[in-house]
């Protein structure tokens, strides 16, 4: 066979290449998109595989990415806006908007258990009282406390705010929970780990001052708190009238207002409140 014919063989053979088509270059794909590009196996987890998968991931802290999540803890409040394009990058590349690693809660409950350790020493606990504060803390201010929050506000907003979303578009629970993380450090750091060094000495008093700092404390973290929430929901884009979730503030204001006018403190009444809920009698 001669060198022409070897080579009009070899082309006879070849298949016929078919033209790249890349991907689109929004964000936020369809489904129908989503099924058709090759995924890998864990972005076909069903909610309670990924929820039983973030569970397991809770005790191994060789695989938890400590520094992104530090990374986030800052930006909350340098740049609030750029966490939650971060959220919409796992939502493009793992197929979820709610974070596959719990080192971001392991990292909050050890500052609140910095902020217990403040009030062990401001309020003069005892240390059965501490293992007890630092329980009510972590357990109940914020993980239950969040629990209610988060399913409270997934609910309305799949009921009440979802527009028209394509297939299987709709508001995770796990990433619900995760706004009220995002949302609750930042109130923790203001009322406890900022606040601790002044309660003694200036905020908890009976005069106007003391009444000033404290409650103008209360009312930058529970707005910051409605912010950071407002960002977090705002961010899908399947989502409509989320600037409804900054109507509180006005409120908060208003009772802000109210308690310079009334005397209210809401920080010695935080410290009355804490002390007695550990108070065991001797």
């Amino acid at each position: 066979m001669s060198h022409r014919d070897t080579n009009y063989s070899y082309r006879s053979v070849s298949p016929p290449t078919s033209p790249q088509i890349s991907p689109p270059s929004s964000p936020f794909l369809s489904k129908s998109n989503d099924e058709s590009s090759p995924q890998k196996p864990e972005q076909r987890l069903s909610a309670n595989a990924k929820r039983q998968k973030y569970l397991r991931r809770l005790f191994k802290f060789r695989q938890m990415d400590f520094e992104y999540a530090f990374w986030q803890m800052i930006y909350l409040f340098v740049s609030p806006q750029k966490v939650y394009r971060n959220f919409q990058y796992r939502k493009n590349t793992k197929d979820q908007w709610a974070r596959d690693d719990p080192a971001f809660l392991v990292i909050l409950s050890f500052w609140l258990i910095i902020s217990s350790l403040g009030f062990f020493i401001v309020l003069g606990l005892r240390w059965h009282e501490f293992i007890k504060f630092i329980i009510w803390m972590v357990f109940v201010d914020c993980i239950g406390v969040g629990l209610i929050i988060a399913t409270i506000l997934w609910f309305l907003t799949n009921r009440y705010m979802v527009i028209a979303p394509p297939r299987g578009q709709d508001v995770e629970w796990g990433y619900a929970f995760d706004v009220h993380l995002n949302a609750y450090f930042p109130l923790v750091m203001i009322l406890h780990l900022f606040q601790l060094p002044f309660l003694n000495t200036v905020i908890i008093g009976d005069g106007f001052l003391s009444r000033f700092c404290g409650n103008s404390l209360w009312l930058i973290a529970i707005a910051y708190y409605i912010y950071i929430t407002f960002l977090g929901y705002s961010a899908l884009p399947f989502l409509k009238n989320t600037r409804t979730m900054l109507f509180p503030v006005t409120a908060v204001l208003v009772i802000y207002l109210l308690s310079l006018v009334l005397g209210w403190n809401f920080s010695g009444g935080l410290s009355y409140f804490y002390k007695y809920r550990v108070f065991v009698e001797p």
